[in-house]
C-alpha cells in the first residue's frame, strides 16, 4: 500500500511537471508573436517585461490605439511615449492594463485618457479572450478583472494546461511559432497602429440593425474609474480627458450622447482635470478621415494627433511638462 501511494504521488507530480512544461511552451510561443490576438500580446509583453517605461501614456479603447500616435507625442514633447489602448474593451480592462503597467514599469508622469461612449459600460463577453492565454495562469490581477466576463472558468486561471484543452488551432499555432518564429512586422509601434483604410459599411450595418445606440452606464465601472483617478492623483500623475473625433452622423446615432459628455465634464471638474472634447471639430464633418463612424484612418489620426499636441501646448494641459525646452 505504501509503495502504491508513493507511485501514485510520483505519477501525479510527473503529470503536473509535464503540464506546467507544456503550458509554458504554449504560452511563451504564443506570447512572443507580434500578430497573435490582433497584436495585443505584443503590448502585454512590453508591459510585463518592463519595456514601456514611458513618461507619457495614452489610455483607452481601440479609439485610443488607432487615433493617437505616440511617436508624434515623443517628437513634439521630447518625452518617451507609449499607447496602451486596448481593442474592444472598456475601462475595466483598461484598468487591468494600468495595474500591470505599474507592477513592471515606472510610474508615468502624464496620461492622455481617451474617453468615449464605451468607457463606462461593461460588456458581458471577454472580447479577444485569446490575448490573456499566455499571461493568465496564477495571475490574480487578470483573474480579478476578467473572471466576471463570459470567457474563462476558475480552472483556466489556476490549473496548468487546462485552458488549452481542446484548442487545437492554438496549440498548432504555438508549435508553428516555435519551429518557425513569427517574423512578421509588429502590428503596432509603441502600441499604436495607423489604419490605412477607407470608409466601410459598418455604420450602415449598425443603422440597419437598430434605431439608435443606447449607452448603458455601469455603476461599478464608474466607481472603479473614480478610484483610478484618486490613485493617479496620489502618485502625482497628470491626466487629461480627450474625446477624440467621431463622424458626425455616428454622433447623431447615439441616444443621449450629450448626457455622457456632461458626465465626463462633471468627473473632470471634480478632479481638476481638463477635458478636450473634439466632438465639434471640423474633422468630424469629413468622412474621408474615417473608416467607420467611430474610428479615424491614418490620415485622420495624424491630423488629429497634431491638433491634440497643439491644444495640449496652447492650453497648458500638463503643468509638469516643461514646454520652454521644446
Amino acid at each position: 500500500m505504501k509503495r502504491f501511494l508513493k507511485n501514485t504521488i510520483f505519477f501525479f507530480l510527473l503529470m503536473m511537471l509535464l503540464a506546467e512544461g507544456l503550458d509554458y511552451f504554449f504560452s511563451v510561443n504564443l506570447g512572443r508573436s507580434k500578430t497573435f490576438a490582433l497584436g495585443e500580446c505584443d503590448v502585454w509583453n512590453d508591459i510585463n517585461k518592463g519595456r514601456v517605461n514611458a513618461d507619457m501614456l495614452v489610455y483607452g479603447s481601440s479609439r485610443a490605439w488607432v487615433h493617437i500616435d505616440p511617436e508624434m507625442l515623443k517628437d513634439s514633447f521630447k518625452v518617451s511615449a507609449y499607447n496602451l489602448g486596448i481593442d474592444g474593451h472598456n475601462f475595466w480592462l483598461q484598468y487591468l492594463r494600468h495595474k500591470e503597467l505599474l507592477r513592471y514599469n515606472k510610474v508615468p508622469r502624464f496620461i492622455i485618457f481617451s474617453v468615449d461612449i464605451f468607457t463606462l459600460q461593461k460588456q458581458p463577453d471577454l472580447y479577444n479572450a485569446a490575448q490573456f492565454l499566455p499571461f493568465m495562469l496564477f495571475n490574480k490581477d487578470i483573474y480579478d478583472y476578467t473572471s466576471s466576463y463570459k470567457g474563462y472558468s476558475f480552472f483556466d486561471y489556476s490549473v496548468p494546461l487546462y485552458r488549452y484543452a481542446g484548442k487545437r488551432e492554438l496549440i498548432k499555432q504555438a508549435i508553428d511559432f516555435a519551429v518557425h518564429p513569427d517574423t512578421a512586422a509588429p502590428m503596432r509601434v509603441k502600441g499604436y497602429r495607423g489604419q490605412d483604410k477607407s470608409w466601410n459599411n459598418d455604420f450602415e450595418k449598425a443603422k440597419a440593425s437598430m434605431e439608435y445606440y443606447e449607452i448603458k452606464i455601469d455603476s461599478p465601472t464608474v466607481a472603479l474609474f473614480n478610484r483610478f483617478l484618486a490613485e493617479c492623483k496620489a502618485k502625482n500623475i497628470e491626466i487629461v480627458f480627450v474625446y477624440t473625433p467621431e463622424y458626425i452622423e455616428g454622433q447623431r446615432f447615439v441616444k443621449d450622447r450629450e448626457k455622457l459628455i456632461a458626465l465626463y465634464e462633471g468627473i473632470a471638474r471634480r478632479n481638476n482635470i481638463q477635458f478636450l472634447d473634439y466632438s465639434a471639430d471640423s474633422i468630424c464633418q469629413q468622412q474621408k478621415y474615417f473608416y467607420n463612424a467611430m474610428h479615424l484612418n491614418r490620415e485622420g489620426a495624424e491630423l488629429f494627433t497634431r491638433k491634440l499636441i497643439h491644444d495640449i501646448k496652447a492650453r497648458h494641459v500638463f503643468p509638469g511638462l516643461n514646454l520652454n525646452e521644446h
